[in-house]
């Protein structure tokens, strides 16, 4: 590591200059996260500030990020200002349409050389660190690489704070005196700046007459990233697991809690160096950058490294063993907890609260049936976040998978009992979050069942006393060839029928099944359903009815 005792001073002017990326809105971006730090910087040792492009043309207008506060509509040079540039200067070529960092660093070499601003900043992406890398070292210059934030050092120096030791410390790293221009790529997250609309500068453009041609390296072919369902970087909701988890099957209940609230998991490094989960989910300094609106990280001590990536999160939720984690100073909320505990709580009250919030937009949806559902938006979340296709849901809650394609289209608002049965797989009690006049209304179904079953000469109650209760048995005694007449009362629940003597036909719908002595079958209770004796004897069975 260089002494952080010398400047930058041989041969340069007073410019600091970031790179612009205009591939795509998400990397320029970075690019203007990086140029709002460096904004602090050029205003302390009294330089201008220069946001450079590449470009074949001018570029598209901007409108702002989808949720995010931090950005605007308008222009580059627009946003570039509000962020504190002074100046907006593209360099533009046909070939810039295209660009590959051994096109782009072979163009800017001899600019740079020309120009010779004081510091040249790179967004950290793949793209800029290839580009850095390659410009610095035509350059000849030094690089500093993974800088979280920039400063001025005690005599005037350009001091990168790069985590060191696995994130453990903050290294000082600055240029060693007499190299020209210094390079740095910049981690863009962090950036704690105001948009100033009323900022103004200049905008320049210069043509690049020729651009050294590579043959070596050619482009095959160019396609658009498609958004992932389960992007980690744009999700709103995300759950970092980390070394406290102590397992991997803690780990999977960091995944549930994920899934619980339609969001993303992540991880730091020792889950990922354990396999308890994909590289792809590596939160932190190496890995990728998350601003969710709400972020709950369980078991994370709190090291630099994991923690660049999460200063953008709205709302975080520190859970820890440790009181003295360095997490819990970054939190807005802490809990000090063991997780192997604390976890199947918190999972459990949020499966109930997520259940209410189904039964709620249900009823009150279904007051107005004029309108789309937004009910059925939240079905689909939550059923891909389970990772259940259609026909699972469908089977799961007694339905179709075209009942489940009309819900979540919004044409109708599904009864309450679809949501009962919904609760009982996504495994929620329907008493835990049911109110008490639901429960009330529930209860008087239960004894007006029970009643009417027991009022049939064919039941006899095993459970005396049970009308309020969920699970109740009877023995059914059917005679010789003749059909049971079943009861004219439907109800959500399941029943379960257990065959002691002789041999029984069971219809559900329209599907006939026979059931021979010991034989059992289990199916929805509100199922059509009729049964038979087809022996000489009288048949009798046990029947387990559950309702909900």
């Amino acid at each position: 590591m260089n002494s952080p005792s010398s400047n930058i001073t041989a041969k340069t002017g007073g410019e600091i200059w970031v790179f612009g990326d205009l591939r795509s809105r998400q990397l320029l971006d970075s690019s203007f996260q990086v140029l709002a730090k460096a904004a602090g910087l050029a205003g302390e040792i009294g330089d201008r500030l220069v946001l450079f492009l590449l470009t074949n043309g001018p570029p598209e207008p901007l409108t702002s990020s989808q949720g995010d506060a931090c950005t605007m509509d308008g222009t580059v040079d627009d946003e570039a200002f509000a962020r504190g540039a002074n100046e907006v200067r593209y360099f533009e070529n046909d070939r810039f349409e295209t660009p590959t960092p051994h096109l782009c660093a072979d163009a800017l070499s001899p600019i740079i050389k020309e120009k010779a601003p004081r510091l040249v900043l790179f967004p950290l992406t793949d793209f800029g660190r290839e580009l850095a890398a390659r410009v610095s070292a035509s350059a000849g210059s030094g690089l500093i690489a993974d800088c979280v934030e920039l400063a001025v050092g005690k005599d005037g120096s350009i001091v990168g704070l790069c985590p060191a030791w696995g994130g453990k410390i903050m290294s000082e790293i600055t240029f060693a005196p007499g190299w020209g221009t210094g390079f740095a790529t910049v981690q863009p997250h962090g950036a704690k700046s105001r948009l100033n609309t009323s900022g103004k500068g200049s905008v320049v453009r210069e043509i690049v007459d020729t651009v050294p041609t590579n043959d070596s390296i050619r482009r095959v072919s160019t396609q658009s990233a498609r958004p992932a369902e389960d992007d980690l970087e744009s999700a709103r909701t995300v759950v970092v697991g980390g070394a406290g988890l102590g397992s991997v099957e803690n780990f999977g209940k960091a995944r549930q809690l994920a899934r619980a609230l339609a969001g993303q998991v992540g991880a730091t490094r020792p889950p990922v160096l354990n396999h308890w989960v994909a590289e792809n989910r590596l939160i932190g300094q190496t890995g990728k950058t998350v601003r969710p609106k709400l972020l709950i990280t369980i078991g994370t001590s709190g090291a630099v490294q994991y923690t660049a990536g999460i200063t953008d999160a709205g709302t975080i939720v520190a859970i820890d063993r440790d009181p003295s984690a360095p997490i819990f100073q970054l939190a807005d909320i802490g809990v000090v907890a063991e997780v192997s505990t604390f976890l199947p709580l918190l999972i459990a009250r949020t499966r109930q609260a997520v259940m209410r919030q189904l039964a709620d937009d249900a009823c009150s949806e279904g007051l107005d049936t004029s309108r789309k559902t937004g009910f059925g938006e939240k079905l689909k979340i939550l059923r891909e976040t389970q990772g259940w296709s259609r026909e699972h849901l469908a089977k799961i809650t007694g339905q179709t998978p075209e009942f489940i394609a009309s819900v979540e289209s919004g044409d109708f608002s599904p009864p309450v009992a679809f949501i009962l049965r919904l609760s009982q797989a996504y495994q929620v009690d329907p008493d835990t979050f049911l109110r008490d006049e639901e429960r009330s209304r529930i209860r008087n179904q239960r004894t007006e069942a029970y009643v009417k079953r027991t009022g049939n000469n064919a039941y006899q109650s095993l459970t005396s006393g049970a009308e309020n209760d969920h699970l109740r048995a009877f023995m059914v005694t059917i005679e010789p060839h003749q059909d049971h007449k079943p009861v004219a009362y439907k109800h959500e629940g399941e029943e379960f029928i257990f065959v002691m003597e002789g041999e029984l036909e069971v219809t559900l719908g329209n599907k006939p099944q026979v059931l021979k002595k010991e034989d059992s079958i289990h199916f929805h209770s509100n199922t059509p359903h009729k049964l038979k004796s087809l022996s000489s004897e009288i048949t009798r069975c046990l029947v387990l009815l559950y309702t909900i």
